[in-house]
């Protein structure tokens, strides 16, 4: 399960954004609560004014909408009774459960998710803090209901952990299947809120996953200069395709303006979320003669995808890391000189002359390995804990010599093994006794 919440000046837009979801046959308003009667027998104006009447009470919040979308993993399937119990439960933990509200059933993505409708104002005229909400109470009562419920995590889970991939793949636009201001806009809600990016190549990084860029145009351009945005659906081989159509169209205006702030306001300097980006490079990278291919397929496993950035001429000249179990977006040279494009091409080994194409020539000469992941993990990492923690007797030698053996340089074709030099320097003791 994974709660998305957003925050805005007109609860109209929120309000009708999904009712005409439901004149579209997409959604469905599945109930409500802290109204008078049941949601079968109101209609909009009745909806829409109970918002309305309680915002009276304090007109000095303008920020006074609240817009909550909750979603669950492609393989669940719940009914409308259990939905609108996680719902209840959700709003109660984060102190949302006397506000009323709407919940809205969507269905018009890969996933199953519902929309949440609230005001922050409360019966008193008090306006409900929002400040962190999403860490101080949206995150906790996240866990607890995944709990509750028996629904599949969001994190560490086990079981599916390609699950982040597989939304990708299930939300990937197909320019004709559908129209596409709705398919774009479904896009952008599952990844302007929930991923920390730092600039549009960071961000275009993930919305490419799912067919979609933000395009500025070309830099002597009349929109470019203007700071205007657009959003394009691509085809299969990354080109755009369709009418571009922009950013101030969109319900809740993701324009350059828009995205700047979140450029301001993200932080991706966690240590844990780096160390896992480069952790899982480092043990992909242990094994020997691996291409850029293999290394791409091995990271996406741990969920992460490598996006590449080329020159005009086809050459790579750029590594960007999308991991999506942080939600954490990074530029290999910002990880370290051992993470960004030239070094990757020279720790991988290009195997066939497509790839060679693609990512430039590769030096022949082998470099040693270096890792920044410490040893005592790599190690742990293949062969347990104990090991890291020193529990066997002697695991300290043990240890070193593992962790010098499988970070060593590649020797040489004629490497000889030390156990038969040492016959061989054995044979010849023996003879000259002789």
């Amino acid at each position: 399960m994974v709660a998305i919440i957003k925050t805005g000046y007109s609860i109209h837009k929120v309000f009708y954004y999904n009712e005409n979801k439901v004149k579209e046959n997409v959604a469905e308003c599945i109930g409500a609560g802290n109204y008078p009667i049941d949601v079968d027998k109101m209609g909009l104006t009745l909806k829409l004014n109970r918002f309305l009447k309680q915002l009276e009470l304090n007109e000095n919040v303008k920020r006074n909408s609240v817009h909550i979308s909750i979603n669950f993993d492609p393989s669940e399937n719940h009914s409308k009774e259990k939905l609108m119990a996680i719902a209840g439960s959700y709003m109660e933990k984060i102190g949302f459960g006397q506000q009323p509200y709407l919940v809205y059933q969507h269905n018009d993505s890969g996933h199953e998710h519902i929309h949440l409708v609230s005001i922050n104002v409360q019966r008193d005229g008090t306006r409900i803090d929002m400040q962190n909400i999403g860490k101080n109470r949206s995150e906790p009562a996240r866990k607890e209901i995944e709990e509750e419920f028996r629904l599949v995590k969001a994190q560490g889970n086990k079981k599916s952990p390609d699950f982040q991939l597989k939304s990708i793949i299930s939300g990937k636009i197909q320019y004709g299947r559908s129209e596409s201001k709705k398919a774009i806009t479904n896009v952008l809600d599952q990844v302007l809120s929930s991923y920390k990016y730092t600039s549009l190549p960071q961000l275009n990084a993930v919305l490419k996953q799912y067919n979609v860029l933000a395009d500025r145009g070309n830099e002597d351009s009349r929109m470019f200069k203007a700071k205007g945005l657009m959003y394009r659906i691509l085809d299969e081989n990354g080109k755009p395709i369709g009418v571009p159509i922009k950013a101030s169209l969109f319900y809740n205006k993701p324009t350059l303006k828009f995205l700047e702030k979140k450029f301001a306001s993200n932080n991706t300097n966690e240590v844990s979320d780096i160390r896992r980006v480069k952790n899982a490079i480092d043990m992909a990278l242990f094994k020997t003669q691996i291409s850029l291919t293999e290394l791409v397929l091995l990271l996406q496993k741990e969920g992460i995808n490598t996006v590449f950035r080329k020159n005009a001429e086809g050459l790579l000249y750029g590594i960007t890391y999308v991991d999506h179990t942080t939600k954490c977006i990074f530029n290999g040279s910002t990880l370290g000189k051992q993470y960004s494009a030239k070094a990757i091409q020279e720790r991988c080994a290009s195997v066939n002359t497509d790839e060679q194409k693609m990512t430039g020539s590769v030096s022949k000469k082998l470099h040693e390995i270096k890792f920044e992941t410490p040893k005592s993990e790599i190690v742990a990492a293949l062969f347990g804990d104990d090991f890291r923690n020193n529990k066997y007797v002697g695991s300290n030698t043990i240890m070193g010599q593992l962790a010098e053996m499988l970070t060593q340089a590649e020797q040489t074709a004629n490497y000889l093994p030390y156990e038969l030099r040492n016959k061989k320097k054995k044979r010849r003791g023996q003879s000259n006794n002789r």
